[in-house]
């Protein structure tokens, strides 16, 4: 067990909820872990005002997605697109727990956060979830112009577990011919593997914020068969060389005390070594989950790696626009 290196905003944080109390997630039913980050993020501070569309996306069996499209308040343009998949162990999380970071991020670049509302495990498993939330991507990208959106500028992004689907985006539309083409991948402190034995899943095991056990709690609801665990769409860190070539480019933010951390930053590795344009930063004294978590938000640590995150897809979305223009 490793002692946490932690700034002060987020010590303060650890320790309320320290001494709060109360069961550890994977003692808690699935719907009682969902009240808890709820009541964890119930108070959402300040948030930028924002034009919020809702969009039901059809799926197969006569299923459909709801689907949040945030833009900016005083944007009318047509925006380019970050479709951004929510983390909370696949188990919890919804538009409620991320309303203030993706609003943000709609703000800031300024795009249109598209957010697919995904049924959560256990309800819904692997593959299912990644099937649907493709399905959702693939629908965005043909009919976004009577959205407004710029399909041509198409980023995806996500947290934990969403940054987990996020990179498997990239890899399933790469195998489905690269269509639709993405643009860049945003990963936030991603789950890449299903394993559990790196040095900061030894050093973070009991926390502070995500454990061990709550990590294998979170793979047992959305993954229960073991055996399809190693496959690349439920652990993008075990692609082949040849797999990952040609990938988009991504931006890859891990947290110092992190059971998550070592697998993110391995990816970003993988993803170099195979010849994918990527950065990897790590961003200290912080924890898991730390741009989300609405008590986090004036924290220096969240300010920097948003900060980053924007800069990173102004870019991208920009040199197409530059891309365009030489063109024509």
């Amino acid at each position: 067990m490793h002692e946490a290196d932690l700034v002060k905003p987020v010590q303060k944080f650890v320790s309320e909820l320290e001494k709060a109390g109360g069961k550890p997630l994977y003692e808690l039913t699935p719907q009682e872990a969902r009240q808890v980050l709820r009541e964890v993020q119930k108070d959402g501070g300040v948030k930028p005002e924002a034009k919020i569309e809702e969009i039901k996306v059809p799926l197969d069996n006569g299923r459909e997605m709801r689907v949040l499209i945030v833009r900016p308040a005083d944007v009318d343009d047509t925006l380019p697109v970050v479709f951004y998949i929510h983390g909370g162990g696949w188990v919890m999380g919804d538009e409620t727990t991320h309303d203030r970071l993706i609003r943000q991020l709609a703000d800031e670049i300024p795009a249109a956060v598209v957010f697919p509302v995904y049924t959560p495990s256990p309800e819904a498993q692997y593959p299912q979830t990644t099937n649907d939330l493709f399905a959702v991507l693939q629908y965005v990208a043909e009919y976004g112009a009577k959205y407004n959106l710029d399909t041509g500028r198409l980023a995806v992004a996500g947290d934990s577990v969403g940054g987990n689907m996020a990179a498997v985006m990239a890899l399933m539309a790469k195998a489905n011919d690269n269509k639709p083409e993405i643009d860049f991948q945003l990963l936030l402190y991603p789950v890449t593997d299903a394993a559990f034995e790196t040095k900061s899943y030894n050093a973070f095991a009991e926390g502070p914020w995500l454990t061990k056990k709550a990590m294998e709690w979170f793979w047992k609801q959305y993954a229960p068969d073991e055996n399809s665990r190693g496959e690349i769409y439920a652990s993008p860190l075990r692609a082949a060389s040849e797999e990952l070539e040609g990938l988009p480019a991504a931006l890859i933010i891990t947290d110092e005390n992190d059971v998550l951390r070592d697998e993110g930053e391995a990816y970003a590795r993988k993803l170099d070594e195979a010849g994918v344009t990527v950065g990897s930063v790590r961003i200290n004294g912080t924890i898991h989950d730390f741009l989300m978590l609405n008590a986090l938000a004036d924290s220096v640590p969240t300010k920097a790696a948003l900060a980053l995150a924007v800069v990173s897809l102004q870019d991208v979305f920009d040199s197409l626009v530059e891309d365009e223009t030489s063109e024509a």
